[in-house]
């Protein structure tokens, strides 16, 4: 597999389109604004396409990473899309986060053209992306999946398969739960050893070493007791997939209470001209 597509160049598309060029994948890339596509043919070697069809035109594999399920939609449906002009037995690789229905959809919508829809979201935020270490979540065909792990392991360092369409999803949809779970406490527990007075530095290393260690606790403690939130993946984004998750629990009858109330506090910062600052910000609304 050589020739790949490459649609949607922000903040996690544009070094993981990078990944596939240094890996030596022939890349051919699609990005609404040009501006970006400039960039990144500035960087890297590859070629640029007018359209999402022109990019998959010829492509083996059309690797997606864009904002939500309409634009996930519209890329592959829309008059000018992949599916206008994917051959058969191309595999679309949706890297976006979006809902489990969306994933289903977009697979039946592919088997009409006897095209392979998986659904991959990544994890591991920018820093991820730029030093190619995320983690997908896939769910699909499970013999397109095995076809499409050269290209996963371009940008990943850890890739699995959950099952049919739509499991990738639902296993992003566990992820952001345990996220926003680790940084409510994290920000109760700074909080409480704030106001003892505990030096955050010396807690943080020594707790690393113990049941409590979690990314977040060694990459964010420092920075949210310094009050600094300017790293990587949005809360306007986070807010998008905790209401994935949201309803998808509903509709599986389960009530989700941490996330009903992470989510709600998130609203508001956002409201409040937080919502291009990271995660970590929930802080913020317990101080």
């Amino acid at each position: 597999m050589k020739e790949v597509a490459f649609l949607g160049l922000g903040v996690m598309g544009f070094p993981m389109a990078g990944h596939l060029a240094k890996s030596g994948f022939h890349v051919r890339v699609y990005n609404r604004s040009l501006q970006k596509a400039d960039a990144w043919l500035e960087q890297y070697e590859g070629q640029l396409a007018a359209s999402p069809a022109e990019a998959a035109d010829g492509a083996e594999l059309i690797a997606l990473c864009l904002g939500n399920d309409q634009s996930v939609e519209d890329a592959l449906m829309s008059e000018q899309g992949v599916l206008s002009c994917a051959k058969p037995g191309t595999i679309i690789l949706d890297h976006t986060t979006t809902s489990s229905l969306l994933a289903q959809k977009m697979s039946e919508a592919c088997k009409a053209k006897s095209v392979h829809f998986l659904d991959a979201p990544v994890s591991g935020g920018e820093a991820g992306a730029v030093n190619g270490t995320l983690t997908a979540m896939v769910g699909g065909h499970q013999a397109a999946y095995q076809k499409a792990e050269p290209v996963l392991s371009a940008y990943t360092q850890m890739h699995r398969y959950f099952g049919e369409s739509g499991k990738g999803q639902e296993a992003k949809m566990v992820n952001q739960t345990l996220i926003v779970g680790v940084l409510q406490g994290l920000s109760e527990g700074l909080l409480l050893a704030e106001k003892c007075g505990i030096d955050i530095k010396t807690l943080t290393e020594t707790l690393s070493k113990g049941a409590a260690q979690s990314w977040q606790l060694e990459n964010r403690a420092m920075t949210m007791s310094n009050n600094e939130f300017n790293f990587g993946f949005a809360i306007d984004h986070m807010i998008k997939d905790l209401g994935i998750v949201q309803e998808h629990a509903s509709r599986q009858g389960l009530d989700l209470p941490l996330v009903s109330d992470v989510l709600e506090r998130y609203k508001v910062l956002s409201d409040d001209g937080e919502g291009r600052s990271d995660t970590s910000v929930l802080i913020k609304s317990l101080r």
